[in-house]
């Protein structure tokens, strides 16, 4: 006899309902804090807080449905995973001053600014959130064991909170270096991809949609993943943080033209006519080196006491 597979439709339901309602809660919360606080940057930690948030609910609202131990693997990776995210953001953020992301989204407000920004960026985010975590809420449901792609699907989004958690201490290791005022992180795994933290986030949003993937019912569910990588790579993610990188930090321009802006990869080299390799910053013509080099002054060093130059320093 076969397992039986599949998600209930009045039960899955009833959980988006309620994890709508949730998120939406938390929003309401996380606008009253950013009013009195004067600082819209807030919803960055409450992004990681509703991951984590998604997935209880959900536990909840389904109970006596679905695999125990498929439940509770999406429970505990979402929960892990949010409040280490939450935990990073808020201890980041502490202090700063408001992201200028928020600062030139809001510059456009018309006359309601505090209008604008809850319908801009709190329920806009409140639904994308939901969207994003549809697997999670449709995996809770499912009635097939797990099964190998459980067990890809772990793997997955394990080596996605490695590289996140990694890049994250590297890059906040680095900053806390006064030496590295004002050079580029391109060290560790910032050395092989500009978005160390977007591409962990980008595997862990598919690696939660195959442990969620039980029987055909969870397919719909992919659109969460899919919106998660466009944002990642086409919207408030990668793109925007370049553009404004490349206008605050000259030599952004050399280390984006070595280093892939998404995916892993050896940096980028060019091959010269008499066969040799080289990086794309050592194609730039002596007189204009020179030029730029007068301009900066004495190249500053790392923290090994080694001249850097332009071409090879990384993100703030």
């Amino acid at each position: 006899m076969k397992p039986v597979s599949g998600i209930p439709a009045g039960p899955f339901g009833l959980t988006l309902l309620l994890t709508a309602a949730a998120l939406l809660v938390m929003m309401a919360v996380t606008f009253a804090v950013a009013l009195k606080s004067g600082e819209h940057s807030v919803v960055d930690t409450a992004w990681g807080i509703g991951i984590a948030l998604a997935a209880l609910v959900s536990l909840i609202s389904s109970a006596g449905h679905g695999q125990p131990a498929r439940r509770y693997l999406l429970l505990a990776l979402s929960a892990a995973w949010g409040l280490r995210l939450a935990v990073h953001i808020a201890w980041r953020n502490h202090g700063r001053e408001e992201d200028p992301r928020y600062r030139d989204l809001l510059s456009r407000a018309g006359r309601n600014r505090n209008l604008y920004a809850l319908r801009t960026v709190y329920l806009l985010q409140a639904a994308i959130l939901w969207v994003a975590c549809l697997p999670v809420q449709a995996g809770m449901l499912e009635r097939a064991p797990a099964g190998p792609v459980t067990v890809i699907g772990a793997a997955v989004w394990l080596g996605g909170f490695a590289f996140e958690s990694a890049g994250d201490w590297q890059l906040a290791r680095f900053k806390a270096d006064p030496r590295h005022q004002g050079l580029i992180m391109d060290r560790g795994l910032w050395r092989y991809t500009r978005r160390p933290n977007y591409f962990g986030d980008f595997c862990m949003w598919w690696g939660l949609f195959l442990i969620a993937l039980g029987s055909w019912a969870e397919l719909p569910a992919v659109i969460g993943p899919l919106l998660m990588t466009f944002i990642l790579t086409h919207g408030t993610g990668q793109r925007l943080t370049d553009r404004r990188m490349a206008a605050t930090r000259p030599q952004y321009a050399d280390y984006a033209a070595q280093t892939s802006g998404f995916i892993p990869l050896p940096p980028r080299r060019h091959l010269l006519p008499n066969g040799t390799w080289c990086h794309p910053a050592a194609l730039v013509p002596a007189s204009l080196a020179g030029a730029a080099a007068d301009r900066r002054g004495p190249p500053p060093r790392d923290s090994y006491g080694t001249a850097r130059t332009a071409g090879t320093s990384g993100q703030p």
